[in-house]
């Protein structure tokens, strides 16, 4: 496999409000022709291990799209990112429980562009870590079909809490309901995503019977399901639950 490189992306820039009135703007990579999978960065930033991620998508026929929120291009760096994100404070709320971050408002508006753009009837979003959360919050927007958070991470230092809102909530809940349940991804021992998150999930979505998000808990004390710590081996716990999300967004998008 043959992982592509920052520059054999197309390079476009995209603005649009955050849900606090802020007009912003970042640069989005896109590549490939098919079903639309929006791949929102982690905390570590666009490196190599996501760009192999995008690569699998890319062999599976899905158009993959990676919006640059923050961090360098092509390398990871956790440390220098995490002051970046902190620094960022009018589109991120690492720290707040009950409510999403701004930046959201600024992902909806890029699915809805996507839609339009590509003539779909929706896309496909896969949120890590810092961004894990946003994936469950995205669908409460009708241009996106399909979602996956991985080791969801925020409300930061709050392992119980969930980082959306009362109303997102049911409105997600309602959107499930019709569409069929979203997927989430943790590691056993994985300590930023803890055990508690989960339980908040399962109690938020699932506690009245209904299966709206499944949520997939795979054995080992990793942390990043589809990037830093994937294998690609047959039969690894990773590997499955990355082709578990190929059919999934296959079904999802595909006419």
């Amino acid at each position: 496999m043959i992982i592509p490189q920052i520059p054999d992306f197309k390079k476009y820039s995209f603005s649009a409000l955050t849900s606090v009135g802020k007009e912003v703007t970042h640069d989005v990579y896109e590549k490939g022709e098919g079903p639309v999978v929006l791949i929102i960065q982690e905390l570590p930033g666009i490196g190599q291990e996501t760009l192999r991620l995008a690569a699998l998508f890319l062999e599976k026929g899905f158009r993959v799209v990676m919006p640059h929120l923050f961090g360098p291009l092509g390398k990871t760096n956790m440390a220098g990112n995490l002051v970046k994100v902190m620094c960022m404070y009018k589109e991120f709320h690492i720290f707040s429980s009950n409510k999403t971050s701004p930046i959201v408002n600024w992902l909806r508006a890029l699915c809805q562009h996507l839609v339009k753009e590509n003539n779909s009837k929706g896309v496909g979003v896969i949120g890590m870590c810092l961004t894990g959360n946003f994936a469950i919050s995205l669908m409460v927007d009708e241009s996106v079909m399909a979602a996956v958070a991985s080791q969801p991470s925020l409300p930061v230092q709050k392992g119980s809490a969930l980082h959306m809102s009362e109303d997102e909530i049911q409105i997600i809940k309602s959107r499930l309901d019709q569409h069929g349940p979203m997927k989430a991804f943790r590691f056993e021992g994985d300590g930023l995503c803890p055990a508690r998150r989960f339980k908040a999930l399962q109690e938020t979505f699932n506690s009245d019977e209904q299966e709206r998000i499944q949520l997939r808990v795979l054995p080992g004390k990793g942390h990043s399901v589809l990037t830093i710590h994937f294998n690609a081996e047959d039969g690894h716990p990773t590997k499955e639950a990355l082709e578990e999300i190929f059919d999934y967004f296959g079904e999802k998008l595909r006419e």
